[in-house]
């Protein structure tokens, strides 16, 4: 497997990159000893929202609840009315996500769809043919939506997979009624074939690379699933973290001055650390026909130069008015290896890094021997590998060294 690898060391001052439940910055426990810990998940979102500023015409790609309304708006443009459109994209998220019955124009779960992708969905369900449309129309018209959450995984008997009559004009009276059940049943039988029709045969749009390189999981059609070509691991600190307790006061401005005290007290935590930071990138897998197989060698590289260049800038923003956290890595490796698998330096920190005079240049060095230590022993061989800063090396080179890797 052809990938690359970056390791990153990058100290961050008083923050609260990422939080649990409880409000606290995350912790884990590594080496016998607790660590400040930056979830994968929050570092990828962080990297996503830079990558849609730096480079939007790739990089597409949104996660929402909500997509349902795109839908409807390019079905609109397209010349269905409003209604109808509403109605049919209604079906469309039943069909990717199950509609929440709790609140009107969301689905249960987040979808990743691009712009292309919306467009396409819209003029599949604009060019179904009449009798289609009537009868997914008339199916949401008649399904109790606050009873959704009761649909089973057990298909209907055949006899009552779907109404034996026509569905009722929904201004009439008696509009036959659909069960949860039954209006699933509906909507796969007429969207399944052709959503893989319009989706299960070629690559992702050029407007998606965030999609190849994050992955989507859509459990109810496993054709729309896309395998991450990313790999990330939880952001840890070489040393021992101990979270750490603000305590502050806000004034009232209008407070008449003859009262002392502050308007409101409170405390909140936040820890200061230096991280060591793990992602890596199929590079096989980004060129294939379920990824990018469809752009040129020249926009793949582009998409890995500004994939690299938003993981090494980018950072999570949690409470970044009053603890701005944004700094920029004080070492990077990049390694780029024509076969086995993607190999974390994180054991170069298991004994983790002493107080003295700070950790940073100790973390670097640390790593560097790691690295030296696994190729020595293990016979790992790199086609690329360089660090920066390192003289004579600026980012731009770096990036652009990295991509002439990608195939």
């Amino acid at each position: 497997m052809r990938h690359l690898e970056l390791h990153i060391i990058q100290s961050v001052p008083v923050a609260c990159l990422n939080r649990d439940d409880l409000n606290s910055p995350k912790t884990a426990v590594f080496g016998g000893v607790q660590r400040a810990r930056v979830s994968s998940q929050a570092w990828k979102r962080a990297i996503r929202e830079l990558l849609k500023v730096d480079s939007a015409a790739q990089f597409g790609g949104q996660r929402s609840r909500l997509f349902m309304g795109k839908i409807t708006d390019t079905l609109v443009a397209l010349g269905e009315k409003k209604e109808d459109a509403e109605k049919l994209s209604s079906c469309a998220g039943h069909y990717l996500a199950k509609l929440d019955p709790k609140q009107q124009g969301r689905v249960k779960t987040l979808v990743f769809l691009s712009p292309e992708e919306i467009q396409t969905f819209g003029e599949m369900l604009h060019s179904l043919d009449d009798s289609d449309k009537r009868k997914l129309i008339d199916s949401v018209s008649s399904v109790d939506l606050t009873k959704l959450s009761e649909e089973t995984d057990e298909e209907p008997a055949e006899e009552d997979a779907e109404p034996k009559e026509d569905f009722k004009s929904k201004k009439s009276k008696n509009v036959e009624k659909v069960s949860p059940a039954q209006f699933k049943k509906i909507v796969d039988k007429v969207l399944a074939p052709r959503v893989k029709k319009a989706f299960g045969s070629e690559s992702l749009p050029k407007d998606a690379a965030d999609i190849a390189l994050f992955g989507r999981m859509v459990a109810n059609d496993p054709s729309l699933k896309v395998e991450a070509a990313s790999m990330f691991s939880h952001a840890l600190s070489t040393h021992k973290a101990d979270n750490e307790i603000d305590f502050f006061a806000a004034v009232d401005d209008l407070q008449p001055t003859e009262e002392s005290g502050a308007g409101m007290t409170s405390t909140l935590e936040f820890n200061s650390a230096t991280y060591y930071r793990f992602a890596a990138l199929d590079l096989d897998m980004l060129k294939d026909d379920e990824h990018l197989g469809s752009m040129t060698l020249t926009e793949r590289r582009s998409v890995v130069q500004a994939f690299v260049e938003a993981t090494i800038k980018a950072i999570p923003g949690a409470r970044k008015n009053t603890m701005n956290g944004n700094t920029l890595p004080t070492y990077v490796l990049g390694v780029v290896r024509t076969k086995g698998h993607p190999v974390q330096l994180v054991n170069a920190f298991e004994n983790p890094v002493r107080p003295g005079q700070g950790y940073a240049e100790k973390s670097v060095e640390l790593l560097k021997n790691e690295y030296a230590k696994l190729k020595e022993t293990w016979g790992l061989e790199a086609v690329y590998e360089k660090g920066i800063p390192e003289p004579q090396v600026a980012l731009g080179t770096f990036l652009k060294e990295l991509a002439e890797h990608v195939v």
